[in-house]
């Protein structure tokens, strides 16, 4: 049974025109839906906040209707053959207090209970963030033993999952950028970075060029912008780019980003820059359990994650996310 007989939702009510603020959103109370005829109702654990969902308030997410996330729930009542009580679910119905789900439908699928693994783990070193790390390096970049690395926004989700894999897989040199001298020393003391900067320091370009003096084999863009440009000047010719997300342009009513003014030398470098989407590699994430389960069970590696208690602060963490005040993935935990 659900432990409580209102069910809480998140809309947004107006686009944002700069940074978002909290005002644009509003929370929606209803009775606790009964699950119809293969449906199961699940009651969240922990809600994902992404970047991604910034360029949704632009036009992606319907005004006024329930906004769309990956959660992490439990089934409390069912009439879905594929899902029982009690099942451990993965969805896309986020920014809720619960929701009904089919199995096989958006992604939708039950999760198995890995003991000694941490149920955040399936919302970032297993989830969608540390499968975007995974198939960049191995599938977009193709990544070997040995290679040296560039990743920006090193002290996000994918940049944490990108450090955790790529030393798995026997990194030569790793080097991260970040927001803040707090997060530049997280990197190097915890996360597997051998160097790192602060972004704010100075041209990004420069500081890449003094932390990675001769140049880097591959890299992992999460920002775009001179981020991207700074990734393109320090490959090695023949080098691979793998294009992750582009947080530089996410406020680009405040902030228009600047294009690599380099574009041009993946053509004289013969670099191969390719974008990222997970949804296309879904297949992989047996791969990726395979590779990381055994070692989050000996606690060689640990899910990084910045946790925020509380529905009702999911646009905090949220914004906060925006701003970067997180180390990891951004989780929002709604229930125990």
């Amino acid at each position: 049974m659900t432990t409580t007989r209102t069910a809480r939702t998140f809309h947004l009510t107006a686009r944002p025109s700069k940074f978002p603020s909290p005002g644009l959103f509003s929370v929606a109370e209803s009775p606790v839906p009964a699950p119809g005829p293969g449906q199961a109702l699940v009651e969240n654990l922990y809600l994902s906040v992404d970047p991604y969902h910034r360029e949704e308030m632009d036009g992606g997410w319907e005004l006024n209707a329930p906004l769309e996330g990956r959660a992490l729930g439990r089934v409390v009542a069912s009439r879905d053959p594929g899902l029982t009580e009690g099942d451990l679910v993965f969805h896309r119905s986020g920014w809720r207090t619960h929701a009904l789900v089919t199995a096989g439908v958006l992604g939708t699928r039950g999760l198995p209970t890995y003991e000694g693994v941490p149920l955040t783990a399936h919302l970032s070193i297993l989830g969608g963030t540390g499968l975007t790390a995974y198939v960049a390096l191995t599938r977009t970049l193709e990544f070997r033993a040995g290679q040296d690395l560039f990743v920006s926004a090193a002290a996000g989700g994918v940049g944490t999952a990108v450090g955790r894999i790529a030393r798995l897989l026997g990194a030569g040199r790793i080097v991260g950028s970040a927001g803040s001298a707090a997060k530049v020393a997280r990197l190097t003391a915890d996360l597997g970075y051998d160097a790192a900067f602060d972004y704010h320091d100075g041209p990004v370009r420069d500081l890449l060029a003094k932390a990675a003096p001769d140049g880097v084999d591959v890299a992992v863009d999460n920002v775009g912008g001179d981020h991207l440009e700074a990734a393109i000047s320090a490959v090695r010719d023949f080098g691979r780019i793998a294009w992750v997300g582009a947080i530089a342009q996410y406020h680009a009513a405040d902030r228009p980003p600047a294009a690599p003014r380099n574009l041009y030398d993946v053509v004289g470098k013969s670099l191969r820059l390719e974008g990222v989407l997970v949804r296309n590699h879904r297949d992989a994430q047996d791969e990726l359990e395979d590779l990381l389960v055994p070692h989050l069970r000996s606690g060689r590696i640990t899910p990084d994650v910045t946790v925020v208690d509380g529905f009702e602060r999911t646009v905090d963490g949220f914004l906060g996310m925006l701003r970067g005040e997180n180390t990891g993935k951004m989780l929002i935990r709604t229930g125990a």
